[in-house]
């Protein structure tokens, strides 16, 4: 079967890459309807199952939308992919805005980060100007933004309103806009494949993300920092890198690492996902809000995105700077 993948063309070989994901969704999917019809219907199990159903239906409408994404930036050209996460960035730093409180000595500076850095953030992706879209955020952007602010005449709370507006654009901005970016990296002998590499990254984080969750849920562990998350702990946390590393080495085969290779590169980017979920949580904590969203309810327009992308924006650019500086691409 391998061999057989093997000799199909790169566009054959992302294509059944996706059929396959959406044969495991729809499958899932399926599986985790019937169940929740059927204990609608006759009641077999107490209030907690119920809400690891309800649970597992939002991650797998997650996943479904953010493959669906995936889909349609690779059918249509990286173009169009990156068109895409500009978007997803627009409404990531628009939820976070929005839960957080501005003055009007923002204005200038929120329209800097809307309308000017987010665009040209992703002009520089979109160009592969990997060089300058590396430092256009943490140098330029950052530079300018508290210069805006301070020629808007408004010096209450000046350092608290910068930093938290620069936070969101590193964040929703800068470390979504790598996802893209990995569509244009280079390889000998890789050539139309880096499909691929997305593929690999979400599916190590989110693997790693929903183990770590579902262990955390029933250890009895006392969390290692209560303030900020109830669940989290060390031991859950480091059994919940094992099988996404393990994923990581089983899909070296579709991607240009070795198997030692690719289970490093799964262990950082799950490292980084993972304690980039545990600061936003403490952001969270800092706002007063349990989720994104307020609980499903589209306050900020976006219904909890940040939510489902958190560790993605943490891990998205560790790993293409490993992938980078490790392979010379």
């Amino acid at each position: 079967m391998i061999n057989f993948l093997r000799q199909l063309s790169p566009t054959w070989q992302v294509a059944m890459l996706f059929l396959f994901v959406f044969g495991i969704l729809a499958v899932a999917s399926v599986t985790v309807l019937l169940l929740s019809m059927r204990e609608r219907r006759h009641p077999a199990h107490g209030e907690r199952w119920q809400q690891e159903l309800q649970h597992a239906s939002a991650l797998l409408g997650t996943s479904w939308v953010m493959v669906v994404v995936f889909w349609i930036g690779w059918a249509l050209g990286e173009t169009v992919a990156t068109v895409l996460f500009g978007l997803l960035s627009f409404f990531a730093l628009r939820e976070f805005i929005t839960l957080s409180p501005t003055r009007r000595g923002d204005h200038r500076s929120l329209i800097l980060a809307f309308f000017v850095v987010l665009p040209l953030q992703y002009v520089l992706v979109g160009t592969a100007r990997f060089d300058l879209f590396t430092v256009f955020i943490p140098v330029y952007a950052f530079l300018a933004i508290p210069v805006t602010s301070a020629l808007a005449n408004d010096p209450h709370q000046f350092l608290e309103r910068n930093a938290k507006l620069q936070w969101g654009i590193m964040v929703c901005v800068y470390g979504l806009s790598h996802v893209p970016a990995l569509l244009l990296l280079d390889f000998p002998g890789y050539e139309g494949k880096s499909a691929f590499l997305v593929f690999f990254l979400v599916s190590v984080v989110q693997t790693c993300m929903l183990v770590q969750h579902l262990l955390a849920r029933r250890a009895e562990r006392p969390p290692f920092a209560p303030q900020v998350s109830r669940s989290f702990n060390w031991a859950t946390w480091a059994i919940g890198l094992v099988p996404a590393v393990l994923l990581g080495g089983l899909f070296c085969f579709i991607t240009p690492f070795k198997i030692g290779q690719s289970m490093a590169m799964a262990l950082i980017a799950c490292v980084a996902g993972s304690m980039g979920h545990l600061v936003m949580k403490a952001l969270k904590r800092d706002r007063g809000i349990p989720t994104w969203g307020k609980r499903g309810v589209g306050v900020t327009g976006a219904n909890g995105l940040l939510d489902r992308i958190d560790a993605l924006c943490f891990a998205a650019p560790i790993f293409f700077h490993s992938v980078r500086w490790y392979f010379g691409v």
